[in-house]
């Protein structure tokens, strides 16, 4: 059970009464002064310790702010609350214990006001993030606003503190001069009062003076970097004791702080790393979604199926680096995926597959093989191949299928779902600008090309004869005694010759050629490169089997078909612009129907 200080000083106090009163006042006197000191010395403890306390209770909120922000974990915002109560609290109560200081009372309020002012800002990103604004929040914390406020509060604290710690000092200090004040009049009185005084004396400062000095070494450890020095509260006064835990207590949390301070700094700076990671990802987004753009405005632009091709090739390789591919669209007349372009590599052929033999296709959604054997490999696929196939849709509908030889990470399956939306956007698209360019050169009866094809095609056609030399050849043509299926089977069944005929010569003249129906039963053939008497023979060929045709409607016999032909080339002298080539074969057919109906005849301006 430890003893009182006071006590002991009363009890020596009374022996001195005995022999001298006046020393007994004085002493009583200096013992209450020393005891005064030494509460002073306590209070600056106390100050000391609810600053310090302080600062770490804003570091506490400016971890939880950011842990919020970045986290968005509701945990952190309610940690950010309680610090910033604890830390206006306790900025409270320092000062309303310096209130004896008007110095230190004036900083401790200027210090308040500064942590006050850091609330308000450290609040603002909270309440963006806890509106949704999150990216607002993430801007305002990365801005680095406030590190002026926080350098002028390190400022004003240290000042504050060091203000204290000279005042503790200068205590500890008058406590050591009042004790040492006490030894001389102990001395003194011992004169006196004799060799029982001296003792009673002796005993008195050896109790005080062991637990300074404990003291004073723990401080002066703790101040040279040794946060585990510590007071042995064994003090041998209540004092003393009090004052040791007390000390050990602020020690203990100041240890606290710089741990919870180097903590809240690693967690900054992962927290600062995923940011970092996050904004790069976003930039390489956003790289990707530019790249995208610019291909479909290409894929857009494009008019025919090499064009498309050409910019898939230069274009999807940059988006997916280092994947070899290629892209299939479907063909609604056959029902197979035709390979459109391949990069990275990979050969393409040119048979195509069904889209049933397309996992993806088939499910709708992405399929692929990772690691061989941990899926269903696709019918178009090897056996021992990773692979990924995107699904084209639109609508519900096939439009094509994305084919990647290799395997597609996470990151790669954001840019795969992008490009997938685009390639099948710009295949829609040009699956439209086909139709409508078709419906507007085909004839919708025959399916031939139309009169307006014809002119454009045997203009372009001239041009390129008359700058290369090559021959050039016009057939005109119609169907003998057209108007006696009108007449006698109805417009149905003229409709059926015109189709018979028509498909006839589609199959039978060359691919090069172009097939036109000019009007009503009238048809016409562009034939580049082909002489006129060359041409003739190959038309000999189409009339005998057009003869021999046998055209049904409706399961009733329509009668034998024929038709004439007039065949004519075309020369620099006819001109540019098919005109007079149009009428020279014409003429010729003419002279065919004349001598009968049922052959070919080469124009005089042919022969």
């Amino acid at each position: 059970m430890f003893s009182s200080l006071s006590a002991r000083i009363a009890a020596i106090g009374v022996i001195v009464v005995a022999a001298l009163g006046s020393f007994a006042v004085i002493l009583a006197d200096a013992s209450q002064q020393t005891s005064d000191s030494l509460r002073w010395m306590t209070h600056s403890v106390e100050i000391i310790e609810l600053t310090q306390h302080t600062l770490g209770e804003m570091r506490e909120a400016e971890s939880g702010e950011r842990g919020f922000v970045i986290t968005r974990d509701q945990q952190f915002a309610k940690a950010f609350d309680q610090s910033l109560g604890d830390m206006k609290a306790n900025a409270a109560r320092i000062v309303a214990l310096t209130a004896d200081n008007p110095l230190q009372h004036g900083r401790a309020k200027e210090l308040a006001t500064l942590l006050d002012d850091r609330a308000t800002l450290l609040r603002r990103p909270l309440d963006l993030a806890r509106k949704g604004d999150f990216e607002g929040a993430e801007a305002a914390v990365s801005t680095g606003q406030g590190r002026e406020l926080m350098d002028a509060i390190g400022v004003r604290a240290q000042v504050f503190l060091d203000e204290e710690r000279a005042l503790q000092a200068a205590r500890t200090g008058s406590v050591e001069v009042r004790l040492g004040s006490n030894q001389r009049l102990a001395l003194i009185g011992a004169l006196l009062v004799g060799l029982l005084v001296a003792i009673g004396c002796f005993a008195l400062i050896r109790g005080i003076r062991r637990p300074v000095e404990a003291m004073l070494r723990a401080m002066t450890d703790l101040g040279g970097g040794q946060r585990k020095a510590r007071i042995d509260t064994d003090m041998g006064s209540q004092e003393f004791s009090r004052l040791a835990k007390r000390y050990n207590a602020m020690a203990d949390q100041l240890e606290f702080a710089v741990a919870d301070q180097v903590d809240s700094e690693e967690r900054l700076h992962v927290a600062n790393a995923e940011l970092q990671r996050n904004s790069e990802v976003l930039r390489e987004r956003g790289d990707v979604i530019e790249l995208l753009g610019g291909m479909a405005h290409r894929m857009q632009a494009a008019r025919t199926d090499d064009e498309l091709a050409q910019i898939i090739r230069v274009f999807v390789p940059r988006v997916l680096p280092g994947i070899p591919g290629a892209l299939y669209a479907h063909n609604n007349s056959r029902n197979l995926l035709i390979p459109i372009a391949g990069w990275g590599g990979m050969e393409v052929g040119q048979e195509g597959f069904s889209p049933d033999q397309c996992w993806a296709l088939r499910r709708g959604q992405s399929h692929g093989v990772a690691e061989l054997g941990s899926d269903i490999v696709c019918g178009h696929a090897s056996e021992n191949e990773i692979y990924h196939c995107e699904p084209l849709l639109a609508g519900g509908e096939v439009i094509g299928d994305l084919y990647l030889r290799g395997r597609v990470d996470s990151e790669n399956r954001f840019r795969l779902t992008v490009l997938a939306e685009n390639i099948a956007s710009a295949l829609v698209n040009h699956r439209l600008q086909r139709s409508l360019r078709e419906q507007t050169i085909r004839d919708p009866l025959t399916g031939l090309f139309n009169r307006r094809y014809m002119e454009e095609a045997l203009t372009l056609e001239i041009a390129r004869a008359a700058r290369s030399g090559a021959p050039l050849s016009l057939v005109m043509c119609d169907v003998d005694h057209f108007k006696r299926f009108n007449d006698e089977f109805g417009h149905d069944a003229g409709d059926a010759v015109l189709q018979a005929v028509a498909a006839e010569m589609k199959s039978l003249f060359r691919n090069g050629d172009v097939v036109c129906r000019f009007g009503g039963e009238e048809f016409t053939i562009i034939a580049p490169s082909s002489a006129a008497d060359a041409l003739l023979v190959r038309v000999e060929e189409v009339r005998q089997a057009i003869s021999e045709l046998n055209v049904r409607q409706n399961g009733q016999t329509l009668g034998s078909t024929s038709m004439s032909f007039g065949v004519a080339a075309w020369n620099p002298g006819m001109g540019n612009d098919g005109t007079h080539l149009i009428q020279a074969a014409d003429a010729a057919l003419y002279e065919a129907k004349r001598a009968g109906r049922n052959r070919a005849v080469l124009s005089r301006l042919a022969a």
